[in-house]
C-alpha cells in the first residue's frame, strides 16, 4: 500500500511539474525531481512535435550510431525553432537538454543526432527565391541542393560550387564546407554565401554577412552546427551551361597524376576545365564497373588488364568542360588543347556528353541502382581527409599502395584544392600548404563471405590504421566531416582556431545545447572558457 501511495504521489508531482512555467523551474529543481520532456508543456508551435516516432531521427547514412531523441520538431516556421531553442536554453540550468538540426541525415557518426534531446527536422521548412539578375538565391536551410539546382536552372542560373551528391541540405553542407570538383576554382560552398539567418543557442535569430554580425557569419560557416542553426542562406549564382563534356584518363604513375592535377587547377579559368577530380583504382577492376561510371558507354570496354598494369595501383583523372549547344562545334578543339600538356596513358581516354543537370546529379543515378540491389542502406564507415600537398606522395605509398592495396569497397577519391579559395575567417579547418588534397574513402560494409576485407570491423580497422600512420608520420592531415571523441583531439584538429572556436561557443551557445552529436562541447565551464569532452 505504501508503494502505491509513493507511485501516486510521484505521478502527481510530475503532473504538477508539467504545469509549471519555465519561470518556476527553481521550484522544480528544489523538489529534486527529474523533468520529463514528454510531460512538459512545449513552447508555442505552429508545426508539430512528435514524441512517438523518434527512432526515425535516431540514425543516419553512416548506419553506425543509433540514438533516438526524446522528441522531433517539425517546424512550421523559423519562429518555431527560435521558441524551441529559447525554451531549452531557459531550461538548461535545471535540466540538461540538447538540440540537433537534421537535414537529410547524411552524416556518418551521428553528428545530427541528439540522444534523449530534440531533433529539428529542417526539411519541414522549404523556400527558394531565385534572383537571376542579381545572381543569388535565398534558400531555406532545410532545402536540398538538388531542389535548389532545379529551381535555379529554370531561370538559366545555378550555384557556383557543389558537392558530388546533391541530396544534402543547404544548412548541413554549409556547416561543414561543401566541396567537389568545382572547388579548386570557386572555393567550397561556404566561400559562395552572401548572407545567413542563424538561430543561436540562446534562441536569438540573427541575419549576418561579411559586413553585418560578421563574427557569427564566419563562425557558422564550417562551424559544425556549434554556434547556431542555419535557417536561411543567400547563395551566389552564375549563368548555367547546358551541356558537359566529361573526360576520364588513366595513370599508372602517381607523380604524373598529381602533377597534371596541380597543373590544371593552377591555370586561368578560361584555359582549364570546369571540374577536376580523381580517384584510385586499387584492385585492377574494370574502370566501368564502379558506381561512379554509370554514364560511360559500354562501347568503351577498356579493362585495366588490357593496359598491361596487372598488380599496380591506377589513378583516374576526370574533368569536365561546360558548354552551350550553340558552341558545341568548339568543344572538341578546346578539350584537345587542354589535354595536350597532360601525361596520361594514351589509350585510356574515355569521353561522354550529357546535360548539366544529368552530370551534377550523377551520384543519385548510381544510388538508385544500389538501392535496387539492397546495397545502399548498409554501414558506411567513410573517412575523408585533407592531406597537404607536401605529404601526398608519402600518403600514396603507405595507404593507396599499402594499407588499401587490393581492397575495394567503394570509390577512393583524391583531388587537389587551392587554399586561396578558402576564407580563413570561417570555422573550417584545412592544412597549411597552398595546395592540399581531398582523400575520400567512400566505403560500404557488406556482411558477406564473398566480400573479404569489406566487413565493417575490417574497414574500421583500416581507417584506424590510416589515421595512426598519419599521426605517427606527421602528415599534418585534417579530417573533413571530422569525428573525434576527446577534447585533446578536437584541440589538435582546430589548432590555432581552437581559442576562437571556444570563445564563439561561449558567446552564442553558452549552455552547449546545439549539435551534441559532434561531441565537442559536452560539459561547459563558462567561467574559464574551458570545455571538457569525456571519452566515450
Amino acid at each position: 500500500m505504501s508503494n502505491q501511495v509513493d507511485v501516486l504521489n510521484e505521478g502527481k508531482s510530475k503532473l504538477l511539474l508539467a504545469k509549471l512555467s519555465l519561470q518556476n523551474n527553481e521550484v522544480a529543481a528544489a523538489m529534486g525531481l527529474a523533468l520529463d520532456l514528454k510531460l512538459l508543456w512545449p513552447p508555442p508551435c505552429c508545426g508539430r512535435i512528435d514524441t512517438y516516432n523518434t527512432h526515425l531521427a535516431g540514425s543516419d547514412f553512416g548506419n553506425l550510431k543509433h540514438f533516438s531523441p526524446a522528441a522531433v520538431l517539425y517546424p512550421g516556421s523559423v519562429r518555431d525553432i527560435e521558441n524551441l531553442v529559447k525554451w531549452v536554453y531557459k531550461l538548461s540550468p535545471y535540466y540538461k537538454l540538447t538540440v540537433a538540426a537534421r537535414g537529410h541525415g547524411h552524416s556518418i557518426h551521428g553528428q545530427a543526432q541528439a540522444p534523449n534531446g530534440v531533433v529539428i527536422d529542417m526539411g519541414s521548412l522549404r523556400g527558394i527565391d531565385v534572383h537571376k539578375h542579381e545572381l543569388y538565391a535565398d534558400v531555406s536551410g532545410g532545402e536540398l541542393w538538388i531542389d535548389v539546382l532545379h529551381a535555379t536552372l529554370k531561370e538559366g542560373v545555378a550555384p557556383r560550387s557543389f558537392t558530388d551528391y546533391l541530396y544534402l541540405s543547404v544548412g548541413g553542407t554549409l556547416s561543414n564546407a561543401g566541396i567537389s570538383g568545382q572547388a579548386f576554382q570557386h572555393g567550397p560552398q561556404i566561400s559562395n554565401v552572401l548572407q545567413l539567418d542563424v538561430v543561436t543557442g540562446k534562441g536569438d535569430l540573427f541575419n549576418c554577412s561579411r559586413e553585418k554580425n560578421a563574427e557569427l557569419f564566419h563562425a557558422a560557416l564550417g562551424g559544425l552546427g556549434q554556434f547556431g542553426i542555419i535557417t536561411k542562406a543567400r547563395i551566389q549564382l552564375e549563368p548555367a551551361p547546358q551541356r558537359v563534356r566529361w573526360i576520364r584518363v588513366l595513370y599508372s604513375d602517381f607523380e604524373a597524376f598529381t602533377r597534371d592535377q596541380e597543373y590544371l587547377i593552377s591555370q586561368p579559368k578560361k584555359s582549364t576545365f570546369d571540374y577536376v577530380e580523381g580517384f584510385v583504382i586499387v584492385n585492377n577492376e574494370g574502370l566501368l564497373s564502379n558506381w561512379r561510371s554509370s554514364f560511360f558507354s559500354p562501347q568503351n570496354p577498356v579493362k585495366v588488364s588490357t593496359l598491361n598494369t596487372k598488380g599496380r595501383v591506377l589513378y583516374c583523372l576526370e574533368m569536365t568542360k561546360n558548354y552551350d549547344e550553340q558552341y558545341a562545334f568548339l568543344v572538341d578543339e578546346e578539350v584537345e588543347a587542354m589535354l595536350a600538356p597532360l601525361n596520361y596513358i594514351p589509350a585510356s581516354v574515355f569521353t561522354t556528353d550529357l546535360g548539366y543537370l544529368e552530370f551534377l546529379d550523377r551520384v543519385h543515378t548510381a544510388e538508385l541502382k544500389l538501392r535496387s540491389k539492397g546495397m545502399w542502406d548498409v554501414p558506411h564507415p567513410w573517412l575523408n581527409l585533407l592531406i597537404p600537398r607536401s605529404k601526398i606522395a608519402e600518403f600514396d605509398s603507405a595507404v593507396f599502395k599499402g594499407i588499401l592495396r587490393n581492397i575495394s569497397s567503394g570509390p577512393i577519391l583524391v583531388y587537389p584544392l587551392n587554399r586561396n579559395r578558402w576564407d580563413e575567417r570561417t570555422s573550417a579547418v584545412i592544412p597549411d600548404d597552398d595546395i592540399f588534397y581531398l582523400v575520400g574513402l567512400l566505403r560500404s560494409a557488406f556482411h558477406s563471405s564473398s566480400s573479404p576485407g569489406n566487413s565493417l570491423d575490417e574497414l574500421i580497422d583500416q581507417n584506424e590504421r590510416i589515421l595512426r600512420f598519419c599521426r605517427e608520420s606527421g602528415i599534418g592531415e585534417k579530417q573533413y566531416l571530422p569525428h573525434y571523441t576527446t577534447e585533446a583531439d578536437w584541440k589538435v584538429h582546430f589548432g590555432a582556431k581552437w581559442p576562437k572556436f571556444v570563445q564563439m561557443k561561449a558567446l552564442y551557445d553558452p549552455s552547449a545545447i546545439l549539435s551534441p552529436g559532434q561531441q565537442i562541447f559536452m560539459d561547459p565551464d563558462l567561467s574559464t572558457l574551458h570545455y571538457h569532452s569525456p571519452e566515450l
